[in-house]
């Protein structure tokens, strides 16, 4: 039998983390990385597990790596404070874990996200596939902060069985979350020295709209499909006119 580690990187989630928690405790142990929450978040992860880890915040890619690194099994199951297993997906994964992989180092999944009052079924967030459980000793993850990408080394498996995602509260969290990630997606891309221009300011947002609700069909959601569809793009325009102010500041420092 295969043993499965789930792992979770939290910061002030004591409104999700038990929920989360609740539908892990099939692994062998759970791991919790927190960077010093300031409400109960390790109090009640500590219901769970002992295995909770305090790393100070350098990017949500090096905390995903750091989660992983102090896991005891090689198999993981990565999971958000934000997200729940189904009892399909529970399923699948405990498949894996008695009967083993074979060739397989890897399984992606559906995610499937509630939002504005329904759950979402177009769009770029449906079916939003997910890699999730992996050989830690055959993977890597990379992406651009604060969006990570598992890459592995050798084949990849597909589960059926569905991952919840419950990611904004509401409108207003929702703006919170794109005005923070977009801080820090345009200070990623000056750091890989990109630079925004007409394309990234004008065509890239509403391209990502019209991928987001024609083309992916986004507005079969109702109202919820619409708004999701511009804020996609609203918060690729932030973080290239962001970047744009970044460029105009050092245009500055340099005259």
């Amino acid at each position: 039998m295969e043993k499965v580690s789930a792992v979770v990187i939290v910061y002030n989630e004591e409104k999700n983390l038990r929920e989360c928690l609740e539908t892990v405790q099939w692994a062998d142990e759970i791991v919790v990385v927190d960077s010093h929450s300031q409400d109960r978040t390790v109090e009640i992860a500590r219901g769970f597990t002992e295995k909770i880890f305090q790393k100070e915040y350098q990017g949500h890619i090096d905390k995903k790596r750091f989660a992983v690194s102090k896991a005891s099994h090689d198999w993981i199951f990565s999971i958000d404070a934000d997200e729940r297993v189904t009892q399909g997906l529970k399923k699948e994964i405990l498949g894996v874990r008695e009967k083993g992989a074979g060739e397989v180092v890897g399984y992606d999944m559906p995610r499937m996200t509630r939002h504005l009052g329904r759950w979402i079924l177009h769009g770029e967030w449906y079916p939003d596939r997910v890699t999730r459980l992996f050989r830690r000793s055959r993977m890597r993850y990379e992406g651009t902060e604060p969006h990570d990408r598992v890459i592995l080394e050798g084949p990849r498996g597909r589960f059926s069985g569905m991952l919840l995602h419950y990611n904004y509260r509401d409108f207003a969290h929702q703006i919170q979350t794109v005005q923070a990630y977009s801080d820090v997606a345009a200070k990623a891309l000056r750091a890989e020295g990109r630079r925004a221009g007409f394309r990234n300011l004008f065509l890239r947002p509403s391209f990502k709209f019209l991928k987001c609700y024609i083309l992916k069909r986004g507005f079969l959601d109702g109202w919820p499909g619409f708004i999701i569809a511009a804020t996609s793009a609203f918060y690729v325009l932030a973080k290239y006119a962001k970047l744009y102010e970044m460029q105009l500041s050092m245009k500055k420092k340099k005259g």
